[in-house]
């Protein structure tokens, strides 16, 4: 059966959708629609994007973007001033719906600008495509990377489907987790492998010739890899290395802040929800974590909230609250100096739940001073009488 792929230029501004329903706007460049006989089996958008719309896509996890699917093209960051080449493809249970638009039309950029003016239309819910890779072409060295995804195309699961015979599955998988675990050797675990399998194999429900019995002897195949080789040592790794290992194996969402060792977290506490900042200081051997309060101090008030901190610090065993007088930030910091020593899952924990336990339990007291409907002292007495 003879494959064709025809490629349409776009050059079109298009506004996409994310969970939420709201708009998330990309330059459109080429959409690549592959045909095997009749039946159209993939369509692929490529699009560019500057950083903070990448940074949007990695915290929203959107396009199906998830941080354990992804395979560095190079231990580099993006650059900031250039933009970043995307591309990603069409969910296979979305095809059947837009074959009409997308393979049967003369001129598919005007096709698509009048679809793009649907409010309802599903072509355009990023949760209905699959990020394949992100790329910047204007730099020295490929930076970048590929996802699960562009191993495991919808062209190849459709080939797989309509032959019958998954070994075009079963290859792609081999090769994908072949270089992912080369990768990721260092964090990768039996929860890690476990979630990943989980999450591959509720996408292939839909595929009734592919047998699961397949992706599971490559899981064992990875596991007894991991067991294999042995861990290197956790002192080898470096503080950034050791942050993401626990950040990732603990279920929290983050961003690494772009050229930085330093990562941005969303936290949600009983009283408030604000960004925390781990930071890897590797020259000092030092790993520091902070809360930042949700709420900046008014000059008025910066007197009475630091008399306020003051007390709060006063009898803390772990960590303690800052304030900026200049600007009215307030932050509790915890932190560890690990020379001579190492950095283990277990520290990073103690310091990292200390911290937002803290933030968490003292914002009310913050607010109490700021709102002016208590003193200082009262506050502290207050809050100290719930802890």
């Amino acid at each position: 059966m003879a494959i064709k792929i025809k490629h349409y230029g776009l050059d079109k501004k298009l506004t996409l959708r994310d969970r939420t329903i709201s708009p998330f706007p990309i330059h459109a460049q080429t959409l690549t629609v592959t045909k095997l006989e009749d039946e159209v089996i993939e369509c692929r958008l490529t699009f560019q994007s500057n950083l903070e719309f990448h940074q949007r896509i990695e915290t929203e996890a959107l396009f199906n973007l998830k941080p354990e699917i992804r395979i560095p093209l190079s231990s580099e960051d993006f650059a900031p001033e250039a933009d970043i080449q995307i591309e990603v493809s069409l969910q296979p249970d979305f095809l059947p719906n837009f074959k009409e638009h997308l393979a049967n039309v003369d001129n598919i950029s005007i096709n698509l600008l009048k679809l793009n003016q649907q409010p309802d239309n599903l072509l355009f819910d990023t949760e209905n495509w699959l990020l394949l890779s992100a790329m910047q072409l204007e730099t020295s060295t490929r930076v970048g990377y590929r996802t699960l995804w562009d191993y495991l195309s919808p062209a190849t699961l459709a080939q797989a489907a309509i032959s019958g015979k998954p070994d075009h599955i079963s290859d792609a998988l081999g090769t994908f987790f072949k270089e992912w675990t080369q990768n990721n050797l260092s964090t990768v675990t039996e929860k890690a492998t476990a979630e990943l399998f989980d999450g591959i194999a509720h996408f292939f429900k839909g595929f009734a010739d592919f047998n699961l019995d397949e992706l599971k002897k490559i899981f064992n195949d990875i596991d007894r890899q991991v067991a294999k080789n042995d861990k290197p040592p956790a002192i080898d790794r470096t503080i950034l290395e050791e942050m993401l290992k626990f950040f990732t194996e603990d279920d929290w969402n983050f961003t690494k802040l772009q050229g930085e060792s330093v990562l941005q977290l969303p936290f949600q506490g009983k009283n408030g929800r604000w960004n925390c900042y781990a930071k890897a200081r590797e020259e000092n051997k030092q790993f520091v974590f902070y809360s930042l309060c949700p709420i900046t101090v008014p000059e008025s008030k910066r007197q009475a909230v630091a008399e306020f901190l003051t007390r709060a610090n006063y009898g803390l065993m772990i960590g303690n609250f800052e304030l900026d007088f200049s600007d009215g930030e307030i932050r509790y910091k915890t932190s560890i100096d690990i020379v001579g020593d190492r950095l283990t899952f277990t520290l990073i924990k103690n310091l990292v739940y200390a911290n937002v336990t803290m933030m968490d339990e003292y914002l009310p007291g913050i607010i109490f001073v700021i709102n002016g409907d208590v003193s200082p002292e009262e506050a502290i007495n207050k809050i100290e009488s719930i802890i």
